[in-house]
């Protein structure tokens, strides 16, 4: 089987893109995956570093808005869309799977010409053009969050690495701790900005730093790699004499800066809590693993971020709090009082976890090759001159537990009759009716641990 992958640009699009490319793997060792991009894509040094072939096509940014630039698009999509055509005549696709972005719009229009049947996976509440697009061209469309307005739209959950979903933050939390120079006896904050930082973030967290490891509380500072700079006056000595509260105790209370971390699992592992934006992969991983965290939306585009982590807020596994609210001031006010409750802290991290999915990947990876399964037995059909064959192949009505969790290794939880149909339990569903819970979406396990009683 041969699966083409368009996901390119941000490394929102570009993660679960491979978070799916290693479940067909892990399914199928056969199966060849190609993942097509830009070169101005972050994918040009991701894909190749995660093993995987990539083609390069040329970029057709969207304008949001009517410009002198919507008048290039036409012959610039041509253009694109004719080179990914021969990519997928040359790789013999079997089935198109798309994650958005500017890779994905000239991708489904070639696979629509070309007859390879497309899939669309949208990760955020609200869906971006490209997959807005792909969603009248096919009926195979999966969403990462429950509240999607897409046209066909299963929510499925959005596909994490295998690192991460399989992360048992407590079994790992020392070595983790270890491993970034944090003692084992105190509780740590998380603080990140996704993978190039958050200057207003960063800002914030230098003004309460002080407060933070006077109360206890230990800090690992993932700044960005262009803001380590900024963590300077976080991390210099604090104020001693009369009026310093907690000065001695906070001299021997690490603050750790970095500015990237290539081992997300170990910071989660390490964590009691985390500061950060709400982008759908940090919102996604976060609940996977269960780590409740202060989401703070980034302030520009359509709002998608708040709207990711509003459903973990509403329901106990996290804080929300403004771009333009987030101040020294708040964090002492608002997040310190919440980091040094153990119970707390323990009740918003079972929370947390229960609004994790650990296996869209693999579920995700099951519906592409049920999907290229019917369509290569639709087609059989239709050259043999069966009666009805032909037209749109739907998925087997018979469908099989994930790659890594055969149903014999399940007991007591009952086995779908067709794809996301399962007997069993079902979910709100994005038009307010009943959707189908896929086996495997069960609370992550780790939540409600806090070293300070260790």
């Amino acid at each position: 089987m041969r699966v083409v992958l368009a996901g390119g640009g941000s490394a929102g699009h570009i993660e679960p893109a491979l978070a799916l490319a290693d479940a067909l793997r892990e399914a199928d060792s056969s199966i060849q995956v190609t993942c097509l991009g830009t070169q101005r894509g972050l994918e040009t040094r991701l894909v190749p570093m995660r093993g995987y072939e990539l083609e390069l096509i040329p970029a057709v940014p969207l304008p949001r808005s009517v410009t002198p630039q919507l008048l290039t698009v036409p012959g610039r999509l041509a253009g694109a869309v004719h080179a990914t055509g021969k990519i997928l005549d040359r790789v013999h696709a079997d089935v198109l799977v798309g994650f958005g972005g500017y890779v994905a719009t000239p991708a489904y229009l070639a696979a629509k010409r070309h007859n390879v049947p497309i899939v669309v996976h949208e990760a955020n509440p609200s869906a971006g053009i490209a997959n807005r697009l792909g969603a009248h061209l096919t009926t195979h469309v999966f969403t990462g969050h429950p509240e999607t307005k897409l046209r066909n739209a299963k929510y499925l959950g959005l596909p994490i690495r295998r690192q991460i979903a399989d992360l048992d933050r407590f079994a790992l939390g020392d070595k983790a701790r270890a491993h970034f120079g944090l003692r084992p006896d105190l509780p740590v904050l998380l603080v990140f900005g996704g993978s190039q930082g958050a200057k207003s973030i960063n800002r914030a967290l230098a003004g309460a730093v002080g407060a933070i490891r006077g109360a206890g509380v230990q800090v690992l500072h993932v700044t960005g790699p262009k803001n380590l700079g900024e963590s300077q006056a976080a991390d210099a000595p604090l104020p001693a004499g009369p009026g310093s509260p907690g000065t001695a105790q906070a001299s021997a209370v690490p603050y750790v800066a970095l500015p990237y971390v290539d081992r997300m699992d170990l910071a989660y592992a390490a964590a009691d809590f985390a500061l950060c934006r709400a982008g759908a992969m940090t919102c996604a991983e976060l609940t996977a693993v269960g780590l409740p965290a202060a989401y703070v939306p980034l302030p520009i585009g359509n709002g998608e971020q708040r709207l990711n982590a509003l459903p973990i807020v509403q329901r106990g596994g996290g804080l929300l709090v403004e771009d333009a609210e987030l101040t020294a001031d708040w964090i002492k006010a608002s997040l310190l009082p919440v980091l040094t409750n153990i119970d707390q802290v323990a009740a918003m991290s079972e929370a947390a976890a229960a609004m994790g999915r650990k296996d869209a990947d693999r579920w995700l990876a099951k519906a592409v090759i049920e999907i290229v399964a019917a369509e290569r037995a639709s087609g059989a059909a239709a050259e043999a001159g069966e009666p009805g064959a032909g037209g749109s192949a739907t998925p087997p009505r018979q469908a099989t537990a994930p790659a890594g969790q055969p149903a014999a290794e399940q007991p007591g939880r009952e086995q779908p009759g067709s794809l996301f149909t399962p007997r069993g339990g079902s979910q709100p569903s994005p038009g307010g009716t009943s959707q189908p819970q896929p086996p495997g979406s069960q609370p992550a396990s780790g939540g409600g641990r806090h070293r300070q009683t260790r």
